[in-house]
């Protein structure tokens, strides 16, 4: 029995190679980009500021 090999090497499925975005898409991926970014920076400053108040409170504590 003959076997064929498999052409496929991955990517992104579409099988004709890599498909860059158009200017709509970029832009829209940018933008989400940039929401998940500003809310990372948003724990950040939450966790700092928990930790801040952690730190006056074992102080004051003390």
């Amino acid at each position: 029995m003959h076997r064929h090999r498999s052409r496929h090497r991955g990517g992104c499925g579409r099988g004709f190679g890599r498909r860059y975005p158009n200017a709509e898409e970029l832009l829209q991926a940018l933008e989400e980009h940039q929401k998940d970014l500003e809310q990372e920076t948003a724990d950040v400053a939450d966790l700092i500021r928990r930790l801040r108040q952690e730190r006056s409170t074992e102080t004051a504590s003390v």
